[in-house]
């Protein structure tokens, strides 16, 4: 996949808009959070933090995956998002158990909070989380820009619920009993908000570091279609993985009769073709066996290898 370079440029504006924001309203919760006590909005900031690192990551990432591929990284850098946003879920889990623990003891020692700053606080990132969301969402195409926009959204939402607890502290507390229990509930939610996007995120991009088989395709569905193929006898040591977290690369064997070599150019176009349009694979690489070969030895006989690499155009 080649990032083409004005998406590239335009994403690199919206992601250091977002990043300034983001840094700016983390510096606002958390001190608003420690002046009103309020654990809730500590607990934005740290939500947002994770956004901020979330955003300085991709941004490297994006920066990485336009550079094109060297003689040294000869896929280019497409995985350089994917394993930011694997360093970037992994920080969160971490931030959302301390959350948590920090909640719990809350429970047991309620802190009077000052309902007013969450209120205005939470409102204020509400609005900026919208528009930083509404921005992302308009140019996210790849898992690390998705995993930017979701947490977007997931803070928009957070940030809301703050706003309802601020509010229903300050009626509870006109009466002169204040449900100051909400703030520690609300940070278990946020908390919880962060560990199960996070978890998603995790699953996602270690499949691709671990190079396991692309979410959504079926290896065996791939070899009954290639199977069918005619003149097609056998398909074995076949592998698909990811290169990033659009493109995906295949390899494999492919047993025919002993045909001369017009022939078998036509065979690995059905087979390029089958691969392309049914399965969105256009890095591949077919080596075409012959049936007299004794296959069960790794083939000793010389084999033509063909390798053909059709590029991904969006």
């Amino acid at each position: 996949m080649h990032v083409h370079a004005p998406s590239t440029a335009k994403m690199q504006r919206v992601l250091r808009l977002s990043l300034v924001a983001t840094l700016a309203y983390v510096v606002l919760t958390l001190l608003a959070g420690l002046r009103a006590h309020s654990l809730a909005l500590i607990s934005e900031a740290g939500h947002n933090a994770s956004d901020a690192l979330a955003l300085v990551l991709s941004f490297v990432a994006v920066h990485f995956q336009s550079r094109p591929a060297t003689d040294r990284k000869t896929f280019g850098y497409q995985r350089a998002g994917v394993l930011a946003a694997f360093l970037n879920a992994l920080t969160l889990i971490l931030i959302s158990l301390w959350i948590g623990m920090e909640a719990v003891h809350r429970f047991a020692a309620p802190a009077v909070v000052q309902p007013r700053i969450m209120m205005l606080v939470a409102a204020a990132g509400v609005l900026m989380n919208g528009v930083i969301a509404l921005l992302l969402w308009r140019v996210s195409h790849d898992v690390n820009m998705r995993s930017v926009f979701v947490h977007m959204l997931g803070d928009t939402l957070s940030t809301a619920a703050v706003i309802v607890g601020g509010a229903a502290i300050f009626i509870t507390g006109r009466s002169g009993h204040p449900w100051l229990w909400l703030d520690p509930a609300l940070s278990l939610a946020i908390a919880a908000l962060i560990l199960w996007s996070s978890f998603g995120i995790v699953k996602e991009t270690l499949n691709i570091l671990l190079e396991g088989t692309p979410r959504g395709l079926s290896l065996t569905e791939i070899r009954t279609q290639l199977e069918q193929i005619e003149g097609v006898e056998d398909v074995h040591d076949l592998h698909v993985w990811c290169l990033g977290s659009q493109t995906n690369a295949l390899a494999s064997h492919v047993t025919i009769a002993d045909i001369p070599p017009s022939e078998s150019a036509r065979i690995l176009e059905q087979i390029n073709g089958t691969l392309r349009a049914s399965f969105h694979i256009h890095h591949t690489t077919i080596q075409f066996e012959h049936t007299n070969c004794p296959v069960a030895h790794g083939c000793v006989m010389p084999v033509e290898a063909v390798t053909s690499h059709a590029h991904h155009h969006h």
